[in-house]
């Protein structure tokens, strides 16, 4: 038995109502949808910090949760997990004809172009096997992260001209946002109000990001890392000076943090004399 009709195998009998793990039966789509998320981003981490054993058991949990939802899938007499396999292999062969089939394709932008259409015709087919009409907007899930749907929408409108032709508006857009922000809160708007504006704030952060090629959520996520890093020091330096934790205090040590880390950089930056072209080095007592 290989590993993969093993791990099958397994699944089935998780899920035996007689055998059994009692939490495995229980499990429905919407309930193990968190689990599959999760796992995603713990693939993703894995790949942030280079940590290749940890990514082959995060890949592993991963596709047990795979193996979850076509065993459910089975169950209900749906589809198998042989099926979606099979869904998969189709759809990267129907879309790398210059690959699998006659076509050729010179670069990697026109291969973007051509997925892209592929991905289009698709997009159109469902809508009308729906019976409904086709949107450039169409197939953009729900469930991603917030800021990763807003730069893939922003991107899809842009592929029919609606768009800034420089960061510019985008910049001009989040200034204007910061405004109406502002004037909900000084006039004393509703929350469902206010709310509203921050999404639109963050919205067009995300536009900013796309316009200059910046992934927004690896921006964030390392601009959270960064704060998580240094406000661990500050912990750590107001436990050993035995300073109290007013906001004074703390905003101090987080300065010291900020100047250190700045002049760390500044060092690892710096060339050497050698690389300065200042020849060489002189022993010492030379």
């Amino acid at each position: 038995m290989n590993s993969i009709d093993r791990l099958l195998t397994i699944m089935a009998r998780l899920r035996d109502s007689e055998r059994g793990c009692p939490w495995d039966c229980e499990q429905n789509f919407a309930t193990i949808a968190p689990y599959t998320i999760e796992e995603a981003y713990e693939v993703a981490d894995a790949i942030e910090r280079a940590d290749m054993a940890g990514l082959k058991d995060e890949l592993g949990d991963l596709l047990f949760q795979v193996v979850f939802h076509a065993r459910m899938a089975e169950e209900q007499g749906e589809f198998v997990f042989e099926d979606v396999a099979a869904a998969i292999a189709d759809k990267m062969v129907r879309r790398h004809p210059h690959v699998f089939g006659a076509p050729e394709i010179a670069s990697a932008a026109a291969q973007t172009e051509a997925w892209e259409s592929h991905k289009a015709g698709e997009r159109e087919a469902r809508a009308a096997a729906a019976g409904r009409r086709p949107s450039v907007l169409d197939g953009v899930a729900l469930a991603l992260p917030a800021l990763m749907r807003a730069e893939k929408i922003q991107k899809r409108a842009a592929r029919i001209g609606f768009d800034w032709p420089d960061a510019d508006g985008a910049f001009a857009k989040i200034t204007e946002e910061l405004g109406e922000l502002e004037r909900a809160l000084v006039a004393g708007a509703e929350r469902e109000a206010i709310e509203e504006e921050m999404g639109d704030i963050l919205f067009a952060a995300a536009n900013i990001a796309r316009k200059l090629e910046i992934d927004p959520e690896a921006a964030l996520r390392r601009a959270t890392a960064k704060f998580e890093r240094r406000f661990r020091q500050v912990e750590r330096r107001a436990a050993d000076s035995g300073s109290s934790a007013g906001l004074d205090t703390l905003e101090a040590l987080w300065q010291e943090v900020k100047r250190k880390e700045f002049s760390a950089f500044q060092k690892a930056e710096s060339p050497s004399p050698r690389e300065r072209g200042e020849g060489g080095t002189r022993e010492a007592g030379g």
